[in-house]
């Protein structure tokens, strides 16, 4: 008798071009596979889709003999133009933050400037500014959004297989991978707030920061402040529903959270130092294990 597969458990495509993967015919993956970059709008913001191969979230599948079925788990969010959809943030960081669901937004204006002699000259710049000037007044507040770096094998694999895909059912991904928080968090999003916040809030203003509830849950625990008008940083986190009538996941709010700076990095490094007599005793132990 024929033993049955091991059961696994992988990373792959939750929404693609905007569309829940698990909907989707043989007939709609191969053409979505075969579409080359920029071929097709995206569906958060009013351009092309840049992303090479459309990818916009990732989710967890588990292995059914030949096929695999979706977890019932939020998806991980791998572009941030996921966090446009429908001007939700916007509408949220702008009534908690300036007191207005309307603001106007900028992006890519000038924040470092060059110290080299080329004078004028941008060396770092905010990504979006939010800005409302109602009554005359300019209130603003920068905008951070962080989607979700993943390591391990590249989609190229899945792609392949989806091209030729006739099968009624969901393919298996490929290969391992996951999403890595840790290049996403203290790697990217960490040395960002860390340059611009503190200028910002010398300056009087909020930075507000959108990520879902994956990746605020990898963080660990956050002491947090109880205003606005105490915090440094507001963290927008936001979640993906599906309707049972729907091809497409919603984002929806999902909680907000105000930190300090400090507290903010404390988070996003998620660990305490080891003590020093652990850390030696470790070392002795690596030393002889090693060889002379």
């Amino acid at each position: 008798m024929e033993r049955p597969k091991a059961t696994a458990k992988r990373y792959g495509i939750a929404e693609w071009y905007g569309k829940d993967f698990t909907t989707l015919s043989p007939t709609e993956m191969r053409d979505l596979a075969d579409k080359p970059v920029k071929s097709l709008p995206c569906p958060f913001r009013d351009a092309p889709c840049n992303k090479k191969g459309g990818v916009c979230s990732m989710r967890r599948y588990e292995r059914r003999g030949d096929l695999a079925v979706a977890l019932r788990e939020s998806p991980v969010t791998m572009c941030p133009y996921r966090f446009l959809q429908d001007g939700t943030v916007f509408a949220w960081i702008g009534r908690e933050i300036l007191g207005a669901e309307s603001p106007r937004v900028l992006t890519e204006l000038p924040f470092l400037m060059a110290q080299d002699g080329a004078a004028g000259r941008p060396v770092g710049k905010i990504d979006m500014v939010l800005v409302d000037l109602c009554g005359g007044q300019l209130r603003w507040c920068a905008l951070e959004m962080q989607a979700v770096y993943f390591s391990g094998s590249a989609m190229t694999s899945d792609f392949e297989l989806l091209k030729n895909w006739h099968t009624a059912g969901l393919p298996f991904p490929t290969r391992q991978r996951r999403p890595d928080f840790r290049s996403s968090g203290p790697k990217r999003l960490m040395p960002q707030l860390q340059i611009k916040v503190p200028t910002i809030s010398r300056w009087g203003k909020k930075t507000a920061v959108v990520v879902d509830r994956a990746f605020w849950n990898a963080l660990a625990p956050m002491a947090e402040v109880p205003s606005t008008s105490n915090c440094d940083i507001a963290w927008f986190v936001v979640d993906f529903e599906r309707c049972a009538d729907s091809r497409s996941f919603s984002l929806v709010r999902d909680s907000l959270h105000l930190t300090t700076l400090e507290r903010a990095v404390e988070g996003l490094t998620g660990g305490t130092p080891t003590s020093l007599a652990d850390f030696e005793e470790h070392l002795r132990r690596c030393l002889n294990a090693t060889p002379q």
